[in-house]
């Protein structure tokens, strides 16, 4: 591999990051045979209502903190890029970070919905993605029109781990035993979660750039 790490990247609103995203990465990166999970964490989803969102430094540390002790890294690379939508932000990264490999990881969820994504088949075809199971969702995956197009690029998380290099299009579906948290029941049994956490100091863990700082009193208005 002469130095080159292969990492997966997960992105997400992480409002807030829960146990569940630290579990299907773990999963994955061994899975997938990765050195390393980053965990994008998206200054703002253009396919979810704004209503809810916790502003991007109250996300990022929750995330910071539930990666801790993990090989996992924290970013919001789309702040310094500029990008809005995942195609762009993805080929941003293969382009600064271009010594590495890169596999995407998404939910099922996302993948039942994957063709509403701008350019997602520009997205396939930018690097490998490997969707994971996920209660309930299974079913519309299957049946969705990105999958139509991606069943031809199929393998097994075994042949695509002893692969020498990786090529995209390239789908691989992995399953273990789900895990039923999610963000939406944190926030109806939490809804104060992100005026507890600290807002200041936060560094950007692939990029080492230092994120905003935002008032608590601010954070937890934007987040009502």
């Amino acid at each position: 591999m002469n130095g080159r790490k292969r990492i997966g990247l997960l992105g997400g609103s992480f409002n807030p990051a829960h146990g569940g995203h630290r579990r299907i990465s773990l999963f994955a990166r061994q899975a997938l045979g990765l050195s390393e999970v980053w965990w994008l964490v998206s200054p703002g989803n253009p396919l979810k209502p704004k209503a809810g969102m916790a502003p991007l430094a109250a996300r990022f540390a929750s995330a910071a903190a539930m990666a801790r002790r993990a090989p996992i890294k924290v970013s919001a690379i789309e702040r310094e890029l500029g990008t809005r939508y995942t195609a762009d932000t993805l080929k941003g990264i293969r382009k600064r970070f271009a010594g590495n490999e890169f596999v995407w990881l998404m939910g099922a969820d996302n993948l039942a919905e994957f063709h509403r994504w701008k350019d997602w088949r520009g997205i396939a075809r930018t690097m490998p993605i490997a969707v994971i199971a996920r209660p309930g969702y299974d079913a519309a995956a299957i049946a969705s029109p990105a999958m139509a197009w991606l069943r031809r690029y199929r393998m097994s998380a075994a042949a695509f781990r002893t692969r020498g290099r990786w090529s995209a299009p390239a789908l691989v579906t992995l399953r273990f035993d789900p895990d039923p948290r999610s963000a939406t029941d944190m926030r109806r049994t939490d809804p104060e979660w992100a005026a507890r956490l600290r807002h200041t100091g936060l560094r950007d863990q692939v990029t080492f750039t230092a994120l905003p700082s935002i008032p608590i009193s601010a954070e937890t208005a934007q987040a009502s």
